[in-house]
């Protein structure tokens, strides 16, 4: 009905006409949908955790702080994606994963690998930035089922997760950049490597203040 719109008395109005009363008196049409609020945007904020560890990264044993991280492993157009969980006592990797997922399994998978090896968890803090896969309830329920408080950074503060930052730019440093990789595949296998190499050879001759 081009020249007005039909109510169901039967009286013709034209739509632009109701359209200005409407506005008049701020009137809106029953079938407009009503504004949601961000669900998602609320459960985020929801597993934010407060920054425990407020840059003091000195820590009298093992097992009392962990930091992690994920990192992008790239080579050319190819790219994998590293966990990395290390102990702030001595920065020792606790435990470690590689995917070609940046997901949620990657960093779960992560902790289960840590468990394995360090059962006397209880008490620990584990720290980490606001990323999606930290503030995710598969985490959320990891960390308290095993009696770990979870930390995060400030968003935007790179420096509350300076000790896993740094240990993944010295990664890069002495295996990217140091030598001739023809593949992502021979990339993972140095890192795995140096990882290996970090843990039992060079974190002896290392003194952190």
């Amino acid at each position: 009905m081009s020249e007005g719109l039909k109510i169901k008395y039967g009286v013709i109005f034209n739509h632009k006409k109701v359209a200005r009363i409407m506005k008049k008196y701020n009137l809106k049409p029953e079938y407009m949908r009503r504004i949601r609020p961000n669900v998602s945007a609320k459960i985020f904020k929801e597993n934010v955790r407060p920054d425990l560890v407020k840059r003091h990264f000195k820590t009298k044993a093992l097992n009392q702080i962990w930091c992690t991280d994920i990192t992008y492993l790239t080579l050319g157009n190819k790219r994998a994606y590293l966990s990395t969980i290390i102990d702030l006592y001595d920065r020792h990797v606790v435990a470690y994963q590689i995917s070609k997922f940046n997901d949620i399994s990657l960093v779960t998978n992560t902790l289960n690998k840590a468990f394995e090896k360090e059962k006397n968890v209880y008490g620990l803090i584990i720290h980490s930035d606001q990323g999606f896969q930290y503030t995710s309830s598969e985490y959320k329920v990891i960390c308290a089922s095993n009696g770990i408080s979870i930390s995060m950074s400030r968003k935007g503060t790179p420096l509350d997760d300076s000790p896993i930052e740094s240990w993944h730019a010295i990664l890069k440093k002495e295996t990217l950049y140091n030598n001739d990789i023809i593949s992502l595949e021979h990339y993972i296998q140095l890192v795995k490597e140096w990882i290996a190499f970090y843990n039992s050879t060079r974190l002896k001759n290392r003194n952190f203040d």
